[in-house]
């Protein structure tokens, strides 16, 4: 009778213990910390409020990252339904020297998303094309636009103003929770990816907890590897400058210069600033701070730009706010695992020459949103893999088309001493300035507005088929004949690499994969 009395009063003890805390958090209300055993209470950056994270209010979606991938992403979900939980290492306003250039294609896909607006009360720019400029000559390539409504155009702002805009309206919704942390590692049970652990602004350890997490925390992820294979190169380093009060030769356009030894970008950001790219090929760039930086892009660059811009390029070097980047590209090889999926630069990578990361990012999206539609459970994380395997697939004709023209042009568009290549990269400027299909041909590709791989690949070796027939002509000799097979071999050996990189069977022939057709899990 002891013992019964005894365990009596620990059980009663105990629940008069659950029934006080109970009543206890029910006081406190919304702006009250509830705490789960396994999660603590998180504070929303968005909303200033305090949630708990019970088996009823948990995340659908944990997102890492808010830059453009991010928080394009958190919005959509968001808009569809979806209670979002973005966890982003800093909330404040980045500063970056890309992702400034969004092309036409990801113009339209901004405003599938309904993110239009968010070019709007930043001073972006309007961006019509692009102009060459090689050794004194120069053409131009405006965008295809008849077809389009005319608000249709590329855009060019600052990356910061660009992505504190998608992060507002994303926070706006009320079922998206922007938080500051930095993830530190998937949370993974039985092959299954539950969950972040991150810890707070304020350095304290958390965990978050939901059936999809979907990274995207950029090009310098440490959270890929256990999604991906990755296989980073870096061609090159961008050193960035910013020209005040300068005239573009073409207005509304990009400017590219086929420079020595790689290409020089310049376009607009606001109406009063240029952004200058130069491009620095290797994973070395000359040092800011012993003066080789400045030295190098007075005697080496300068003599090579456009005479309308070279006083604002002197007064840009001379005001000393010389930024680099390294330019990084990896292709797309995942490994498809239950409860989290890979995005952004996180995932796939290309050369920034042509301004398509965004693009490429924004039509992930919108093929992700598509996919994630019909499905209200997210929680059957084995069977969400095997039905987002068809994501991979069909991503490829724009992922795959932007990412093989930017690594082509970068190689062709870059000089060498190599008679061939040489070869090669005049026939390309040339072919472009025959106008026409020859030209709007490449920009469609350029612009996003005509992803279709095939046509690359016919439009590159045109190019080649062009040089090789300028050196047969009129007259061909042993030399030019053997220059002209080297001119084929070589632009052979650039596309095809990166060809095998994507993947020929998802690129051409998406069709014929199983994954293509995969239906929505019932």
């Amino acid at each position: 009778m002891v013992d019964q009395g005894i365990f009596g009063w620990i059980f009663a003890s105990l629940l008069g213990l659950f029934v006080f805390r109970s009543l206890l958090l029910k006081n406190k209300g919304k702006g009250g910390a509830s705490v789960e055993t396994r999660v603590d209470c998180v504070k929303s950056t968005a909303h200033g409020e305090c949630r708990s994270k019970t088996a009823s209010d948990e995340a659908d979606v944990i997102i890492v990252g808010a830059g453009v991938a991010g928080a394009a992403l958190a919005h959509t979900l968001g808009k569809d339904g979806r209670r979002v939980r973005v966890i982003e290492r800093d909330l404040n306003e980045p500063d970056r020297i890309v992702g400034e250039l969004l092309q036409p294609g990801g113009y339209l896909k901004l405003i599938e998303l309904g993110l239009q607006d968010c070019v709007e009360e930043i001073d972006a720019q309007r961006v019509l094309g692009y102009a060459l400029f090689k050794e004194g000559k120069s053409t131009k390539l405006s965008y295809p636009l008849e077809k389009f409504h005319s608000d249709i155009a590329g855009r060019s702002f600052h990356n910061g103003r660009f992505i504190q805009r998608m992060r507002k309206k994303a926070a706006n919704l009320s079922n998206v929770q922007l938080e500051q942390g930095t993830v530190t590692s998937l949370l993974e049970e039985n092959g299954i990816i539950r969950g972040v652990n991150y810890k707070t602004k304020d350095g304290d350890a958390r965990t978050a907890y939901a059936p999809l997490t979907i990274v995207c925390d950029g090009c310098f992820s440490n959270l890929r590897r256990s999604l991906c294979t990755p296989k980073v190169d870096v061609p090159s380093c961008f050193v960035g400058l910013l020209l005040e009060d300068s005239e573009l030769p073409f207005a509304d356009h990009g400017h590219v210069v086929l420079a020595d030894p790689s290409p020089i970008l310049f376009y607009r950001i606001s109406s009063t600033e240029i952004r200058c790219l130069v491009d620095v090929p290797g994973q070395k760039v000359p040092s800011i701070s012993n003066g080789e930086m400045v030295k190098y892009l007075k005697t080496v660059v300068a003599p090579q730009i456009p005479p309308e811009l070279y006083d604002g390029f002197i007064a840009a070097i001379n005001k000393g706010n010389i930024r680099t980047m390294p330019n990084r590209s990896m292709p797309a090889i995942p490994h498809p695992t239950p409860g989290a999926l890979l995005m952004g630069d996180a995932f796939n990578m290309r050369h920034p020459l042509t301004g398509g990361g965004m693009t490429v990012a924004l039509s992930d999206i919108v093929v992700l949103r598509d996919l994630l539609r019909p499905l209200r459970d997210l929680n059957d994380a084995p069977t969400l893999c095997k039905y987002l395997e068809s994501f991979y697939t069909l991503r490829k004709p724009v992922a795959s088309t932007i990412n093989t023209l930017a690594g082509a042009l970068y190689r062709v568009f870059c000089a060498s001493p190599d008679q061939a290549r040489k070869e090669m990269r005049d026939a390309c400027f040339d072919y472009l300035s025959l106008g026409g299909v020859c030209s709007s041909g490449p920009v469609s590709l350029l612009s996003g507005l005509n992803p279709r791989p095939l046509s690359l690949v016919c439009h590159f070796f045109a190019v080649a088929v062009y040089g090789v027939g300028r050196l047969l002509l009129p007259f061909p000799s042993p030399k030019r004949i053997w220059i002209g097979a080297r001119i084929i071999s070589g632009a052979s050996g650039i596309i095809f690499p990166i060809i095998k990189a994507e993947g020929i069977r998802q690129m051409f022939f998406p069709a014929t994969v199983p994954a293509y057709y995969r239906a929505p899990p019932s």
